[in-house]
Order: C-alpha cells, then structure tokens, then sequence
C-alpha cells in the first residue's frame, strides 16, 4: 500500500458522554512513536495495555500500567493534567481509547491496535465492572458531567434485563457498539493499524504477542521472553491487579482484583434463551455485516 495515496482517516464529529469527550484529542500532541490501544469497554483493554507495556519495558516488574497510558478521552484527570503527563514521558507513549475511529485525530505515523469482543462477552463483564462501583465513582463521574449529558447511575435491572437495555439503546449506559465496532473494521487494511480479537489473545497469548510486537517494530530478547509472556496472563495480572486499576481500584467494591474480574467468556450462555443468541447475531450482521460479524463472534475471519 503506497501511503501517499492513501486516503487516511478524518475526524468527523465529537463525541460527547458521562465518561468522556473526544475533543481532548484536537490538542494532542503526537509523535511518530505513539501507539494508541483502542477498544470498546471490556473488550481486553487493560490486558492489551499490559502486553504492549511488557514489549515496550521488556518485562519489567511493578510498572503503573494505569499511569504509564492513560485514558486519553476520560473526563478524569483533567485533560490539562494528562496532556502535561504524556507530554513528559520519554519513554514510548501507549495511549488508551474507547472512541470510534471518525472521532479521533488519526496520525499517519503513529501504531494503532483494535481489540474486540463479542457483544455478549463485552455486557456480562461490564455488567460486574458497573455494579461494583462504589458511591464516590458516581460522584466523581457526576462533578464532570456537563449539562445536557444523561449522568452515569447504578443498574437498576439484572444482568438479562441489562444486555436487552444496552442493545435497545444502543450501547447504553456505556456507548455505541456496533459503530465503534465499524468504524476500526472498516479500516483494517490501513498499514498502521492492527486489529486483535480477545478469543485469540486467550487461545495463543505467545503467538499473538509476537504478531504485535512485530507489527509496533519492537524487538524481541528472547531471554526476556518467558516472562515478558508471564507477565501478560491473567493470573499475574490478577495478582497485581493495583497496577493496572485507576486509582488502584478504590472506587470499586472489592478493589482492584474486581476491576480484573475474570477474563472468561461464555457466562451469557446460560442466561439467555436460543432466541435471543439468535436475535443478537441476527442484528450483528444487520449492524456490521456477516464477514465482520462473524469475526467478531469467533475471533476468526471466515
């Protein structure tokens, strides 16, 4: 692909919600270096963080993930505080975010990674993640909130009555999926993004690790890599799960080790009916279209 020709993407539109805004982006500073982690919530977020902070620091104990990339877009910290933050760094940037691809400022230069879930996977452990929350969460997130905006709140529903929510209100209380979704399907041929999906990350962590650090241009010392890949699974990082939990996880009930639940997929299974496993897939396809929906399910292209 000849870059010169390429027709790179072009932010569109601002995105508004409770927990973020996407124009912090237009005052961001990149350098050619950068690498921006981005997902939909729960989709393997803060693991694809650990293994890019594993490559970068070549196995480094008791780093900060948390600090080391911050969620560019989230209306905590102020936005001043973390562009001053990034802007100090020295060592290669990794920034996290959960925006669709036309509400970014795209560099040309810089890596991008896009890790997915299947939707079903993404509510139940989002659901546990929103239910944990402790009342000082909802105050933070509510002294942020601009006028206008729909305030983050407890669930009021069970975890069925929460998927069914989310899909008739389009990614409610979160934000949109399938667009977000789209948008970095869309742009998968681009010669600096990569898209990754959680099932294969969870089938062969090794194999995927050594895809991205050769698609970032980060070289490998094989005598570091056994705990380079250590580092990354999901036992070590529950353990150490204050390093990677904002605030070390203090505005969760449980703490950190509940912001890294479980990892797992599949405990939808035996709540929802066959109907609506069929409704759901149903309206992938309708949304993304049966190649994209069905790497989306499966972790693998057809």
């Amino acid at each position: 692909m000849n870059r010169k020709t390429i027709n790179w993407p072009q932010k569109t539109r601002e995105l508004v919600h409770n927990h973020f805004d996407s124009s912090v982006w237009n005052n961001f500073a990149f350098r050619d270096d950068d690498i921006v982690i981005a997902t939909y919530a729960k989709s393997g977020t803060t693991w694809l963080q650990q293994i890019v902070s594993q490559l970068i620091f070549q196995g480094e104990e008791g780093l900060n993930v948390a600090e080391l990339s911050p969620w560019l877009d989230f209306r905590l910290p102020p936005i001043g505080e973390k562009l001053a933050a990034l802007a100090a760094q020295t060592h290669r940037r990794f920034i996290k975010t959960h925006l669709p691809v036309d509400a970014l400022k795209f560099s040309p230069k810089a890596k991008y990674l896009y890790i997915a879930r299947d939707g079903r996977d993404v509510l139940w452990s989002y659901y546990n993640h929103h239910s944990k929350h402790r009342p000082q969460m909802y105050a933070r997130i509510a002294s942020v909130c601009p006028p206008g905006v729909e305030p983050f709140a407890p669930p009021t529903k069970d975890v069925v009555g929460y998927f069914h929510e989310w899909l008739a209100r389009d990614g409610w209380p979160i934000w949109p999926y399938w667009e977000n979704i789209a948008s970095w399907w869309a742009v998968r041929d681009l010669p600096n993004v990569m898209l990754l999906h959680f099932n294969a990350l969870k089938d062969d962590l090794s194999g995927q690790m050594r895809k991205i650090s050769e698609f970032l241009d980060i070289p490998i010392d094989e005598s570091h890599w056994k705990t380079i890949v250590e580092h990354c699974t999901f036992d070590y990082m529950k353990k150490n799960a204050e390093e990677y939990t904002p605030l070390a996880g203090q505005m969760w009930e449980g703490g950190a080790k509940t912001f890294i639940n479980k990892g797992t997929n599949g405990r939808w299974r035996d709540l929802l009916s066959a109907q609506e496993c069929a409704d759901y897939e149903k309206l992938a396809v309708e949304k993304l279209g049966p190649e994209c929906a069905h790497w989306l399910k499966n972790g693998v292209l057809k």
